[in-house]
């Protein structure tokens, strides 16, 4: 799993563009994120999305600490120990991916970006 920076502009009205990048998973499939401090956005509007919380070398190279879903009630199944755990873990940034389709689709993207893939004997 790693990181893939893209290139973003200001839209042409000159507003701020979102910041994107993109994960690679071990499936080789590239999955688009927006990028957010770890507290900016507001969880009741993130909606249905696969987080990675993101922490950055001192070179600036994107460390992923982990991996959920956000369901129906996002508000709940992050905040409920999770977000605090990431930070206490050195996380800065949320990298939401928004595009997968239903729970099925998005825990198997949790599980191409799986940190600590399974080990077979």
């Amino acid at each position: 799993m790693r990181e893939e920076r893209l290139r973003t502009i200001a839209s042409l009205r000159g507003t701020p563009a979102l910041t994107l990048s993109a994960w690679r998973g071990r499936s080789g499939r590239r999955y688009v994120v927006g990028i957010h401090d770890l507290v900016e956005p507001d969880l009741m509007e993130m909606g249905d999305a696969v987080v990675i919380a993101v922490r950055r070398d001192g070179a600036g190279i994107a460390q992923p600490v982990s991996v959920t879903t956000s369901g129906d009630s996002p508000r709940e199944r992050l905040m409920q120990g999770w977000l605090a755990h990431v930070a206490r873990r050195g996380a800065t940034e949320m990298h939401v991916h928004r595009l997968a389709d239903g729970e099925d689709e998005r825990r198997a993207v949790v599980a191409d970006l799986d940190l600590h893939p399974l080990t077979q004997n």
